[in-house]
């Protein structure tokens, strides 16, 4: 059986993840494939108690350190339990932010040395990594703008702008530095624009 395809969609809040999230599903299901739709932190029952525990603002401050740690042990779960046996049956894994989100937010945003997270990542997961990554990028504040109006904010989201500025610009360089799986969409445009432009991507790999 042929391995299935894991395809990542990164970007900082507000740029849209949610919702081009099931248009790709939708697009590789209008194309015949199976395809499973997960996010993190999160995917399996025990990474989503530990999403609740990040998200949640506590008195006692969660330091940069354990948000790291706590990151990768439900990266672990998620990859072990749910991504690597649904490639493995030839289906397709559409996930909502993976590693690259940690390299912005634990290293660029909290500034946490990039190579503790490599080392991490490296003894985490070794090898495995996306077969496709789109990036949503668009400027800080029309993202701020989206997710004032949207919801309650979350732990991440109440963070200030400087904060969203360093992952932008980390994400960027990531990109620059993996143009072999990434591909950077303009989030700034219209949803029509967008999904036009990630449908090119799906095409091409």
């Amino acid at each position: 059986m042929t391995r299935g395809k894991f395809i990542t969609l990164e970007g900082s809040e507000g740029v849209g993840k949610s919702s081009n999230i099931q248009f790709i599903a939708n697009t590789l299901k209008a194309l015949g494939i199976a395809v499973v739709t997960t996010r993190e932190p999160g995917g399996t029952p025990i990474a989503e108690e530990i999403r609740q525990i990040l998200l949640t603002e506590y008195e006692e401050p969660t330091l940069p350190e354990t948000e790291l740690l706590l990151l990768y042990a439900g990266r672990k779960q998620h990859v072990e339990h749910l991504i690597k046996p649904a490639l493995a049956l030839g289906k397709w894994v559409v996930c909502d932010r993976f590693f690259d989100a940690t390299f912005a937010y634990q290293g660029a945003g909290r500034n946490i040395a990039i190579e503790k997270i490599e080392q991490l990542n490296q003894w985490a997961l070794g090898e495995f990594s996306p077969d496709l990554t789109i990036l949503l990028d668009a400027p800080v504040d029309i993202a701020f703008e989206r997710i004032k109006h949207e919801r309650k904010l979350d732990r991440f989201e109440k963070e200030k702008k400087e904060f969203f500025e360093k992952i932008r610009m980390q994400y960027l360089r990531i990109a620059q530095k993996n143009p072999h799986r990434y591909h950077v969409v303009d989030a700034a445009k219209t949803l029509v624009e967008v999904q036009t432009e990630i449908k090119k991507c799906l095409d091409n790999i």
